[in-house]
C-alpha cells in the first residue's frame, strides 16, 4: 500500500484550508447550506458538506472521545490515514480474493462510477484533530454504503445517514435522514417504512462504532466476518 502523509503534513492540510468565518459568515453559511440541503438532500453534497462542517462540534468533540477510547480507533487518529488514489494502492485492491472487503468496496467504487477523491477536504474546522474527524467521516462514507448493502439511490443515501445520524449525532446526517425521505416515490417510500427504516434504526443502535474501524488494514479480511465482527446484517432487498 502507498505511504499516507507525516504528521506535519496532515496538520498543515487543514491549517492550510482553515478558513476564519466570522459569527455572521457562519449564520449565512448555515442558513444557506441548510436551506440547499433541505431541497436537495441527495443532489448537493457540496452543501451537506458545509453544514456538516458549520454544525455538530460537539458531536464531533463526542467522536473524537469515543475513538479515543477504543485501541482501533486512538490508531487511526495516530496515523490520520486518507482513502482516496494518493494514498490507496486500487491496483491491489483489484488483486484480492473475491469476498475481501477491498475487493467489495474496488468493486462498488468502480460499479457506481464513483472517485475517492471527490470527498473535499474540510475547511471550516478550527481543531485539526476535528478537522481530521470530519474528513474521517467523509472518506469512509463509500465503505458504509458497502458494508450495509445499500446503493447510492436517495433510498440508500437516506438508510445510510441514520445509520450514521444514530452513531455519531451529527444534526446533518439526521437532517438528511428526516427529509431524504420526502424525494422518495409512494411505492418506495412504503418499503422504507416498512422495512428499510427498522432496519437502519437498529443496526445504528446495535452495530460497532463505525468511526473505530481502521478498513484500510483489513482490505484482506472477509466481508462476511467483518460484518459479524461490527455484530451487522447486511440489507436485503424486501419481499
Amino acid at each position: 500500500m502507498k505511504n499516507n502523509y507525516s504528521k506535519s503534513e496532515k496538520e498543515s492540510v487543514y491549517a492550510l484550508r482553515y478558513f476564519q468565518a466570522s459569527l455572521f459568515q457562519k449564520i449565512l453559511l448555515t442558513g444557506g447550506s441548510a436551506y440547499m440541503s433541505l431541497l436537495h438532500t441527495t443532489k448537493r453534497p457540496d452543501m451537506m458538506a458545509v453544514l456538516g462542517e458549520v454544525t455538530g462540534n460537539k458531536a464531533r468533540k463526542k467522536m473524537y472521545e469515543e475513538m479515543l477510547n477504543d485501541d482501533e480507533g486512538l490508531q487511526i487518529l495516530r496515523d490520520q490515514p486518507r482513502i482516496n488514489t494518493s494514498t490507496t494502492d486500487f491496483e491491489a485492491l483489484s488483486r484480492m480474493p473475491s469476498g475481501t472487503l477491498g475487493k467489495v468496496y474496488l468493486d462498488f467504487l468502480q460499479s457506481h462510477k464513483i472517485s475517492p477523491d471527490k470527498r473535499p477536504i474540510v475547511q471550516f474546522i478550527e481543531d485539526p484533530e476535528l478537522a481530521y474527524v470530519m474528513q474521517r467521516f467523509r472518506e469512509i462514507h463509500d465503505l458504509i454504503h458497502v458494508i450495509l448493502n445499500v446503493p447510492t439511490n436517495i433510498l440508500g443515501e437516506v438508510v445510510v445517514k441514520w445509520v450514521e445520524g444514530i452513531q455519531t449525532g451529527l444534526p446533518v446526517c439526521l437532517l438528511a435522514a428526516v427529509c431524504g425521505p420526502l424525494q422518495l416515490s409512494p411505492k418506495a417510500r412504503k418499503k422504507y417504512l416498512n422495512y428499510y427504516l427498522p432496519w437502519a434504526v437498529q443496526t445504528g443502535f446495535e452495530a460497532r462504532f463505525l468511526m473505530n474501524v481502521y478498513f484500510e488494514k483489513r482490505w484482506d479480511q472477509k466481508l462476511e466476518d467483518l460484518l459479524k465482527e461490527l455484530n451487522i446484517t447486511p440489507c436485503e432487498e424486501p419481499k
